[in-house]
């Protein structure tokens, strides 16, 4: 049993190492050891009380936030509301990319460099995905 007895909030988070050799009584030669790794934390009780002190600070932070962003920042923003042109644009061109004949296709109108390969549209598969 390996107690600590000088528990002091600023130990927590300190690292220590114990090394545990075994040996038979008679010899000294070390039949085998192995390091432990031990870190301080506090209790529940203590961490409960640390995350509650910092939810308060957070939501007082908050508020000041809040506060200085209303009183700052003025009212004629403009809400977007749906996906931006750009996601449009490129939904657009997968399909597009999509509806296009795969290499190899001879019945087809399209000029031959419009066809794609099956690469190509699989890429175009996982975007618009």
């Amino acid at each position: 049993v390996i107690r600590h007895r000088d528990v002091r909030a600023s130990y927590y988070g300190v690292i220590d190492k114990f090394r545990l050799q075994v040996s038979e009584q008679s010899q000294r030669k070390a039949l085998g050891k192995k390091e432990i790794i031990a870190t301080l934390l506090p209790s529940a009780k203590e961490q409960q009380q640390k995350e509650e002190e910092e939810k308060r600070i957070k939501e007082h932070l908050a508020e000041s936030v809040f506060f200085e962003q209303t009183l700052c920042q003025p009212e004629n923003r403009t809400a977007s509301s749906g996906p931006s042109l750009l996601t449009v644009f490129l939904g657009i061109v997968c399909i597009t990319a999509l509806m296009l004949p795969t290499l190899g296709e001879m019945d087809s109108l399209v000029p031959l460099y419009l066809h794609l390969s099956v690469n190509q549209k699989l890429v175009a598969a996982y975007v618009l995905g």
